[in-house]
């Protein structure tokens, strides 16, 4: 009896188990079938770095056609780049997982071509829609090598085609750094270049003409790298009231010359109604050019007539020149060897270098931006009006109010630290709110009552940024090749500064009115080992991370077997 009942158990112990197998088979079956229709993701991560922002959903729920991305950044790569490219293709599956068939993608190693011809028409090409590519020295055997990568995407849909650049390069940073800001970046950026793609009515960028304005040559890479998000035209007002009616941001790039009124009364208008306007002054006049046959110049006022309505918007431009030891270097003539003259690069400290320190979306983990003699902002309180300071100079500022002495003798000869001791100065504001128009209570009842002059006292909620340098703007330009050089290169140094990013950046947050900009503001820790701690106790840690879970392993096996041994016996 006692041994059929001990079979009788066994048997019913066996059918439990077959039972329990067969009912977690069905619920794995069950919840991967679900699956497929039903998507669901959990981010346990502290900054949500995995969680797509609502509006970049929305965004790709709403794509009508396929957008196609080819992403060049792939291949035998170094640990940092693996890592960039890796975080890509996630946040492409991410995206594809809301798209669905609208979004596609494919990874692609320029590198991977045999033939040099063919290999260096695809990086020419590459280079012409605006990838800029990395030249990574790298060891072997047989020495150094040099390669070519480029760590950017080309996007197409329809017949458009958009440029995107995923390794943002910053002064002072480590390869570390650079790459996780690449990566907390990742979102912004690939939505950022669908959404301009896939617009059907974007936003009309007008740049303006016929004020003695930056020439067209010196604004090529800013139009070309605009246009390609925007369309974009030059307009000149002439007294025209209709001369704004179409655009969306107003670029006005260092005027030269007086305003009339009736342009301001248009400009003004264009803002009450809600117009974007990107201000870059120059309220000094000073240009290298003033140096090229003497060693000094004096630099006086440009009258621009328009003091009086800034000042009504919350900003006065002063009438000085900012100074900073932080600053580009430029070549001088420091000797001769025989007949033959040395140059050497020297701080000119009218070209102040900026390292953004704002969380802004528009300057957050910029590189730095290079001014050519900018002069310093006050803020004016306006109840209706926020003002955000996005750049400003170092702690090693001078002031120099008009008239200002330009002496190039200054490279010659350490500073006197004494004298660079004023407070960072302000260089560019964003200002948002309810604008108070210039002409409210100035203008004739006859004008203010026209209905089709449409007059406004006060501008809907709208959005004005004020740059204190017109020549943030300009690329380098040889005419005797014609060369246009790219915007933020410095031709003595070859480094890439942050304006064209800063500028483009203004645009986008000026015509932004999904939100996208504040994905900008995502920031990822970077989670470092502490190397002072580490190493020391380098071959314990090792040894540990790999014999501790075998150890672990084991353990809960032999409690299992004992377990077992003591239940059955």
């Amino acid at each position: 009896m006692k041994a059929e009942s001990g079979d009788m158990k066994k048997r019913n112990l066996r059918s439990s188990n077959i039972i329990q197998f067969i009912l977690l088979l069905i619920i794995i079956l069950s919840l991967n079938l679900s699956g497929m229709y039903v998507f669901k993701r959990l981010d346990l991560t502290s900054e949500k770095r995995f969680t797509l922002s609502e509006t970049t959903r929305e965004k790709l729920r709403n794509l009508k056609d396929i957008v196609y991305i080819k992403v060049y950044l792939t291949g035998d790569l170094p640990a940092g780049f693996q890592k960039l490219s890796s975080a890509t293709h996630d946040m492409l599956m991410e995206m594809k997982s809301y798209a669905g068939s609208n979004l596609e993608f494919d990874f692609i190693d320029p590198s991977a071509l045999t033939d040099s011809k063919q290999r260096n028409e695809l990086y020419n090409q590459l280079a012409d829609k605006g990838l800029q590519p990395t030249n990574l020295s790298e060891r072997t055997k047989e020495g150094t090598s040099q390669r070519i990568i480029f760590p950017g995407a080309i996007l197409n849909y329809l017949s458009k085609e958009q440029p995107l650049l995923l390794l943002k390069d910053r002064m002072g940073a480590s390869a570390e750094e650079m790459v996780n800001t690449s990566i907390q970046n990742l979102e912004y950026e690939i939505i950022n270049a669908i959404s301009k793609i896939s617009t059907v009515k974007p936003p009309v960028i007008g740049i303006l003409h016929g004020q003695g304005e930056v020439d067209k040559p010196h604004l090529a890479d800013f139009y070309k790298s605009v246009s390609a998000s925007y369309p974009t035209r030059y307009v000149e007002i002439k007294n025209q009231l209709n001369a704004l009616e179409d655009i969306s941001c107003l670029v006005i790039a260092k005027p030269d010359s007086a305003f009339e009124e009736k342009d301001k009364f248009i400009i003004d208008q264009f803002v009450m109604r809600g117009g974007k306007v990107l201000w870059l002054l120059d309220m000094m006049n000073a240009d290298m050019d003033s140096l090229a046959k003497k060693n000094e110049f004096v630099s006086i006022p440009t009258e621009l007539n328009l003091d009086d309505m800034l000042f009504r918007y919350g900003v006065r431009l002063n009438k000085d020149l900012v100074m900073d030891l932080q600053a580009a270097p430029i070549p001088i003539l420091t000797g001769y060897v025989g007949n033959r003259p040395q140059n050497s690069l020297l701080p000119w400290y009218f070209f102040p270098l900026v390292t953004p320190e704002s969380k802004h979306p528009i300057v957050k983990n910029l590189n730095a931006i290079r001014f050519d003699f900018v002069g310093s902002i006050d803020t004016i309180i306006s109840a209706k009006v926020n003002k955000t300071v996005l750049l400003k100079s170092s702690e090693y500022t001078r002031i120099l109010s008009s008239p200002a002495v330009v002496d190039l003798n200054l490279l010659r000869k350490d500073p006197d630290e004494k004298e660079y001791r004023k407070p960072p100065a302000i260089l560019s504001v964003l200002m948002e709110g309810r604008f108070r128009s210039n002409y409210a209570n100035r203008i004739p009842y006859q004008i203010a009552s026209d209905s089709a002059i449409g007059f406004k006292e006060e501008s809907v909620p709208t959005q004005m940024i004020v740059v204190a340098d017109g020549d943030v703007i300009k690329n380098d330009y040889r005419r005797a090749n014609n060369t246009v050089y790219p915007l933020g290169f410095d031709k003595y140094t070859g480094q890439f500064y942050g304006n064209k990013n800063f500028l483009m950046n203004c645009v986008d947050y000026l015509c932004d009115n999904s939100g996208l900009m504040t994905l900008r503001s995502k920031e990822f820790k970077l989670r470092l080992l502490d190397t002072t701690r580490f190493t020391p106790a380098e071959q314990y840690i090792k040894t540990t991370n790999v014999a501790l879970p075998v150890l672990i392993v084991f353990l809960f096996a032999a409690i299992k077997l004992f377990i077992r041994r003591k239940k059955f016996n």
